[in-house]
């Protein structure tokens, strides 16, 4: 290429800055770029400012307030889009940007793309159940932090609980909040927390900054990292427009980490007038559960207790009555079947009494040897002493003839 200058010219900033702008605004006056959105503010003026990026280059970009009302889309960052403007040179700074004339949407970028897919993926887990959400403590004696410890927004937390009630202790879990090594230094200071119970609430975020800045906050094991603490969690994330995934797996979103400390710390004032307020109302309804009572107490005279009593006792006293009544007839009839069934095995005894036998005339006849009964004349034979039994007295006989029942039938 042609050199313009000779070689060794020397310039001044100025003049080097304006042959740089001169040469860029000229040669690119019209220009469409094809990158992500990063970076992106809305100032109060209207106007857009933003990066546009790729894998290996940014760039900056304006689009005016008078130009941003003829986009049909609200930009954001991780959107991918094809903006046409031209280049301009700030020479203060020196520094050149492309001056956006229209934009349109070429379609989600692949950050805000898988960070949409892994959302769809732990919401079908059923990661964000609004049912699994735990409330927060209304009184916790610690709060643990877990952001940065250099950040701007740790400080921010640490003013505002001191300033609300400064007799809760704060534990900070120092950790990364960007890099590609952030989410492991979250994950490993939510688990710390949650294994030595260190606190009763946690806040876990940063401040604001880029979507690739946020990242770790959307990294799936930090979100389900988030989701298994036993410990309440804050998700305070970046600025109110700022969201990540964090923020639905958490059981409380707080806009900003401000806004968290102000969620979790109760003014010390407020806890007081509770007490205060519980107290004066436990007192009052004591005086009144003792005046009720008095008024009981002024009611009963002792007839009107008397006669209270007997209305008590005297269903009781008929029952009882009935009851020993009842009894009472139970057992005379018992006993009198039992006097019943004794007199008839008393008579039944009596007609096998032996003597009574005997008395009607019959005897009892043995062998005087052997003492046994003799039932047939066949046990005895001629000559055989007997032993006979009368009803008074005995008698004893020598047998000359035993006849057989069957010779007697014969006979």
């Amino acid at each position: 290429m042609e050199e313009l200058f000779p070689k060794d010219t020397t310039f001044s900033v100025s003049e080097l800055t304006s042959y740089i702008k001169l040469s860029l605004e000229s040669y690119f006056q019209s220009v469409i770029v094809e990158g992500e959105i990063s970076n992106f503010k809305n100032s109060s003026s209207g106007h857009y400012y933003f990066t546009l990026k790729d894998e290996n280059a940014a760039i900056a970009a304006v689009l005016f307030k008078g130009k941003s009302k003829y986009i049909d889309f609200i930009p954001k960052d991780g959107m991918l889009v094809r903006a046409k403007g031209s280049i301009s040179v700030y020479a203060q700074r020196g520094t050149y940007q492309i001056i956006v004339d229209t934009m349109e949407q070429s379609g989600i970028g692949d950050i805000l793309k898988s960070i949409e897919e892994l959302k769809k993926k732990l919401a079908a887990e059923g990661l964000f159940d609004q049912q699994k959400k735990r409330p927060l403590p209304r009184f916790p004696k610690t709060i643990g932090i877990i952001t940065s410890a250099n950040g701007a927004a740790l400080q921010d937390i640490l003013n505002i609980t001191q300033r609300r009630n400064n007799s809760i202790s704060i534990i900070i879990f120092p950790c990364l909040v960007q890099g590609k090594d952030a989410g492991e230094t979250i994950i490993k200071q939510i688990k710390t927390a949650n294994e030595f119970n260190m606190a009763d609430v946690l806040i876990v975020g940063r401040g604001g900054g880029s979507l690739e800045d946020l990242l770790p906050f959307s990294d799936e094991n930090v979100v389900r990292a988030i989701a298994a603490s036993k410990i309440p969690i804050v998700s305070a994330v970046g600025h109110e427009v700022d969201t990540s995934l964090s923020d639905y797996a958490a059981d409380l979103r707080a806009p900003t980490p401000s806004a968290a400390a102000e969620l979790v710390t109760p003014l010390k004032e407020d806890i007081f007038e509770f007490l205060e307020n519980s107290t004066a109302e436990m007192y009052e309804i004591l005086l009144n559960k003792i005046a009720y009572r008095n008024l009981l107490l002024q009611s009963f005279s002792l007839e009107a207790m008397e006669l209270h009593l007997r209305k008590i006792m005297s269903p009781l006293i008929q029952r009882f009555d009935a009851s020993k009544d009842m009894l009472f007839n139970e057992m005379k009839n018992r006993i009198s079947i039992a006097k019943n069934n004794l007199v008839l095995k008393a008579q039944k005894l009596e007609n096998a009494n032996p003597q009574k036998i005997l008395d009607r005339g019959f005897a009892i006849v043995r062998n005087k040897h052997t003492g046994k009964i003799i039932k047939n004349a066949e046990e005895v034979s001629k000559n055989t002493i007997l032993a006979i039994q009368l009803a008074k007295g005995s008698i004893e006989a020598t047998t000359i003839e035993a006849t057989t029942f069957a010779e007697t039938q014969n006979n």
